[in-house]
């Protein structure tokens, strides 16, 4: 029964050697390995020769335990783990064997069947094994296959991900250059809208200036007069009235350069830069220049303009030039409404807007911020859309008369920038109110 464990030895170096065929280390080990397999059949045939068969199981034994033991040690054949460890059962049967039937021959002799049936059951166990694992090794195979599979298969994923995330992040950039394109484009239409009210506007400081000038000559031609008579009193007099009127000459010269200052500001890019301000000047101003543009297109139009500010109204850290942007986009809007319901309302309807301020107090901190209502009695807005006039592109106004950037950039400018609200009171027939609450911080 020896050649059983023999050619088990055999076997395992073999199919090792076979395995290793294309992986790395074959060139390592070849060389070796056939050395291996030639040396077994030389003990093997040297056993066949001049050793009785007990010694040769013995001696098989012993080998097959040695190659073992070798390869277990080898981190090369660390993989060949499940199939040496297959071999134990038959290197113990074979030295069991040979030990018995030297020691004990006629035990031996007696359940010898017992013995060889064991020991072929141990050299069948190895096949069993080795086909258990193969199995084994197969599904791994097709498991690290898979796996190179969804690897790739995420790879590749991921490149196409990271490819759409690059592309989006370019759209992001477009849409950011084409917002602020479109901001600049709103400030600069409605600035152009209401270049009649500007006129308007600047016309009444200007007329003021050029009278009180031509008086103001006229009396230096009279203190001439004077001086020569050598009244001195009726000089200081006149030289008294023109004072007065250089100094009126001087506010006026101030009010059209404010308005001048304010359009400029208007129409260049903010500054983003937060300086305290006078609500209620900045209200003012764009309130009467939202009224005379609107009548520049509409002579015939009239309303009632009611101004509410409180006196008292305290400074507030804003980017003045965006608060008044939103202003006047209310403003618009306000004049716009009442202005299309007289089209329609009858003779009787009255047009009315109407401005208010007033400081927002805390019961124990003081005040706290500012409120801005603007009210007019046009037209409402109705509920179904009340949630949408804040979209961007969104507008009730007929093709070409609105953009449907007004209120969004205004939410953004109160909302975002500012970390203030707005609320909207309307009413459908009655009117709209909308309300603007400013931190003063």
């Amino acid at each position: 029964m020896h050649v059983f464990i023999f050619l088990a030895i055999f076997l395992l170096i073999t199919r090792v050697r076979k395995s290793l065929k294309f992986s790395p280390v074959y060139d390592k080990w070849n060389r070796t390995l056939q050395l291996a397999t030639f040396g077994v059949i030389a003990i093997w045939f040297v056993c066949v020769n001049y050793l009785d068969d007990e010694i040769c199981n013995i001696l098989g034994g012993l080998l097959l335990l040695g190659v073992m033991s070798y390869m277990r040690k080898e981190p090369d054949f660390k993989s060949f783990g499940v199939l040496v460890f297959a071999h134990y059962p038959l290197a113990f049967m074979a030295i069991l064997n040979g030990c018995v039937e030297l020691i004990v021959p006629k035990f031996y002799n007696q359940y010898d069947n017992f013995f060889e049936c064991a020991e072929l059951a141990a050299f069948g166990w190895i096949f069993a094994r080795f086909a258990t694992s193969k199995k084994q090794r197969e599904e791994i195979q097709r498991i690290n296959e898979r796996k190179s599979e969804l690897e790739a298969m995420v790879s590749e994923r991921t490149a196409e991900l990271t490819r759409q995330k690059d592309e989006l992040q370019g759209a992001l950039k477009e849409l950011q250059a084409t917002q602020a394109q479109l901001i600049q484009q709103e400030k600069l239409a409605s600035l152009g809208e209401l270049t009649a009210g500007i006129a308007h506007e600047i016309q009444n400081p200007l007329n003021f200036v050029n009278n009180f000038s031509e008086v103001s000559m006229e009396l230096i031609g009279e203190m001439e007069e004077e001086l020569a008579k050598g009244d001195t009193e009726e000089v200081v007099a006149i030289a008294n009235d023109i004072k007065s009127n250089l100094e009126k000459i001087r506010h006026h010269g101030q009010r059209a350069d404010g308005i001048v200052k304010g359009m400029l500001q208007h129409s260049r890019a903010s500054s983003n830069i937060k300086e305290p301000a006078n609500i209620n000047t900045i209200a003012d101003e764009y309130f009467r220049l939202a009224y005379h543009g609107l009548r520049a297109k509409d002579k015939s139009f009239n309303a009632e303009l009611v101004a509410n500010l409180d006196p008292n109204l305290p400074l507030i850290n804003i980017v003045s030039q965006d608060v008044g942007r939103v202003l006047l986009n209310m403003f618009t809007n306000a004049f716009y409404a009442v202005h299309d319901k007289k089209k329609t309302a009858g003779p009787d309807f009255r047009p009315k807007v109407e401005v208010s301020t007033r400081t927002i107090h805390t019961v124990t901190n003081g005040p706290k911020g500012i409120e801005i209502r603007v009210k007019d009695n046009g037209s409402g807005i109705p509920d179904a859309i009340k949630d949408k006039i804040m979209q961007p592109f969104f507008t009730t106004k007929p093709a070409g008369e609105g953009t449907g950037l007004g209120l969004s950039l205004s939410y953004d400018i109160i909302v975002k920038a500012h970390k203030g609200k707005i609320d909207i009171e309307s009413k459908v027939g009655e009117g709209t109110e909308f309300i603007i609450n400013l931190p003063l911080t």
